[in-house]
């Protein structure tokens, strides 16, 4: 794995590999997590994909994100919606004399619709970009309960936010101060923001959450993108990367 920022422009020379650009935010997640932790997720999963796959570059992370619906909670930066879609607009054009392709790797759902459009318009420009992000889907896959009706429990700083980081960072999660908030519809949420209907910023349930799941979600993240990855290589005709061999103990 190569990390794009330790690196100087001549290690660059030969060879166009794909670069993965982590995109996260920088938004309140509740009382027990920190503001980093979307970003966190991405570059955990970006960085587990040029684990697995090789060649891939990583970019440094896009730290700030789309993130007006967490607007009232100090600490919350947002780029907004169509500053982020601009922002990736032009760092993947920019990749155009490194890498064949760009894969985003999104730890934030609000970075969706920027995300979306950024892609749209890099397509439409024959740029090949690949968009990577969470589903509840997954979660499920990785034995992450959700009890909330309609399946929308796990919305925000629940339980598969706080499993992850504390596989991920567990010195930086605070369970004594976790809460379990309520679980609206997402079209009250992106109606209203969180605050009014979260006093505490979380949307779900953190109770039942373990390094252990986290550490299962992280890789069932990390299988779903590797297999996106290959098969949108070979849709689109870039040399796909190569596997890694497992590592051996001795």
């Amino acid at each position: 794995m190569v990390q794009l920022g330790e690196v100087a422009w001549p290690d660059l020379r030969g060879g166009r590999p794909l670069l993965v650009l982590p995109v996260g935010s920088l938004e309140q997640h509740g009382p027990h997590l920190p503001l980093d932790t979307d970003t966190r997720i991405a570059v955990a999963v970006a960085v587990g994909l040029a684990d697995r796959l090789r060649p891939l570059l990583v970019a440094p992370a896009l730290a700030f994100g789309a993130s007006g619906e967490h607007a009232g909670f100090p600490g919350t930066l947002s780029l907004g919606t169509q500053a982020l879609a601009h922002a990736v607009v032009e760092i993947v054009r920019s990749a155009d004399d490194l890498a064949a392709g760009v894969v985003l790797v999104n730890g934030h759902g609000g970075n969706l619709v920027g995300l979306r459009q950024a892609v749209a318009t890099l397509g439409a420009e024959g740029r090949r970009v690949l968009l990577w992000a969470p589903t509840a889907a997954l979660a499920r896959v990785a034995g992450v309960p959700d009890t909330a009706a309609g399946g929308v429990g796990d919305l925000h700083a629940g339980r598969s936010e706080t499993s992850l980081l504390l596989h991920l960072a567990p010195e930086l999660v605070r369970l004594d101060q976790a809460c379990a908030g309520p679980t609206p519809p997402l079209s009250e949420l992106i109606a209203r923001g969180v605050a009014p209907l979260s006093p505490s910023g979380v949307l779900g349930d953190p109770a039942g959450a373990s390094a252990l799941e986290g550490s299962r979600l992280l890789g069932a993240y990390i299988d779903h993108a590797t297999d996106l990855l290959l098969a949108w290589a070979e849709r689109r005709g870039i040399a796909a990367p190569r596997r890694s061999p497992p590592a051996t103990s001795t």
